[in-house]
């Protein structure tokens, strides 16, 4: 059993008393850092320097060394266990992610299977206990995949889709391909971060990126279904130490409700919908992470520090919130803005867990 320094974010996650509303940011490592910028170049490409956990390491402490932030996530992508499939991950300059096999053929669908984490994935799980040890136990490290649900769409359309045509027309076409597609990639995802919490991973978030695009009925058969089956097969204690879940779908305001019934620890949420109707809607049962604009921080200290203000009033006081952003934040983030942010939500959440 290892005693974090700073263990704020671990226990808002469980709903526990805290001195003040933990923040971290998705995407804080990330290239509206300069020196993130220049250890990419050194490592050549993206790709490459996910796959380096040295490096890898060095680009995930980088924002922890400007700013006051109460976790660290492992940096990585969500498109690592597809590529670990065999369907050909790589980046295009300004297209982003692309495969170069994309799931279209039954017997390719029929042939998949779950990678060994331990072997086809290792680089990741280097990358976990390299940081952990660098972090020294300053504040926990976050590990975390993609749900099956957007992996699948990467894997079907081949890259990022404006209308999911291809996945959509499985989805209707051949409900019972997508399943199958889906089943696999929910086992391989329980063994993947299961393996990120055994080299080190002290809390886990399941990233639902395209989860939104889906009707009312398709979200809850084709991606909560197999969230609640992660869920379900993950470690919830490792070294003594309860592993808490956070589950994020973008767009996901609708299913509040269901995704708070999954058996997670938290909900991520995105910056449309109010998170004090979302606290009232999930009755305390679970914490909820969020959930200011991204764009919020294009603005200045000032009005940065308003509209964080808006959104611990709208959460009010008690416990069980862990601020963030509601997605990524921008690569043309000033990361002196970034900085306001944090210190403003240190400074302003504390009036909100006295006496609770």
């Amino acid at each position: 059993m290892t005693r974090l320094e700073n263990d704020t974010f671990i226990r808002a996650l469980l709903r526990q008393p805290v001195d003040y509303t933990p923040v971290w940011m998705m995407r804080q490592a990330g290239r509206y850092l300069p020196e993130y910028n220049q250890t990419r170049a050194r490592a050549g490409d993206f790709l490459s320097l996910c796959k380096n956990p040295a490096l890898a390491t060095e680009v995930t402490l980088q924002p922890l060394e400007r700013f006051p932030l109460d976790a660290a996530i492992l940096f990585s992508d969500i498109l690592t266990i597809p590529d670990a499939m065999g369907l050909g991950l790589y980046f295009s300059a300004g297209e982003g992610p692309r495969f170069e096999r994309p799931l279209r053929e039954e017997w390719e669908i029929r042939a998949l299977s779950v990678p060994d984490p331990d072997t086809h994935l290792r680089y990741v799980m280097d990358a976990v206990t390299e940081i952990r040890k660098a972090l020294n136990n300053r504040v926990p490290l976050i590990g975390f995949s993609g749900s099956p649900f957007t992996l699948a769409c990467y894997m079907v359309e081949g890259a990022g889709s404006s209308d999911y045509r291809q996945i959509k027309t499985m989805l209707y076409a051949r409900p019972d391909l997508l399943h199958r597609i889906l089943d696999i990639t929910a086992q391989a995802v329980v063994a993947y971060l299961n393996a990120q919490i055994e080299a080190g991973a002290q809390a886990v978030m399941i990233f639902d990126s395209w989860g939104g695009v889906l009707s009312h009925a398709a979200y809850q058969e084709f991606s909560l279904r197999y969230m609640q089956q992660i869920l379900e097969g993950l470690k919830r204690e490792h070294d003594g130490e309860r592993i808490p879940n956070i589950l994020f779908t973008k767009g996901g305001g609708l299913w509040l409700e269901s995704i708070g019934a999954s058996g997670c620890d938290a909900i991520g949420l995105d910056w449309s919908i109010d998170i004090g109707e979302a606290r009232r809607r999930t009755q305390d049962k679970v914490a909820l992470q969020g959930n200011l604009d991204p764009a919020v921080l294009f603005s200045t200290p000032e009005i940065i520090a308003a509209e964080a203000g808006k959104i611990l009033a709208s959460y009010g006081h008690g416990h069980g919130h862990v601020f963030n952003l509601g997605h990524g934040i921008s690569q043309f983030t000033p990361p002196e803005n970034a900085k306001a942010l944090v210190e403003a939500v240190h400074a302003l959440s504390v009036p909100y867990h006295k006496n609770n």
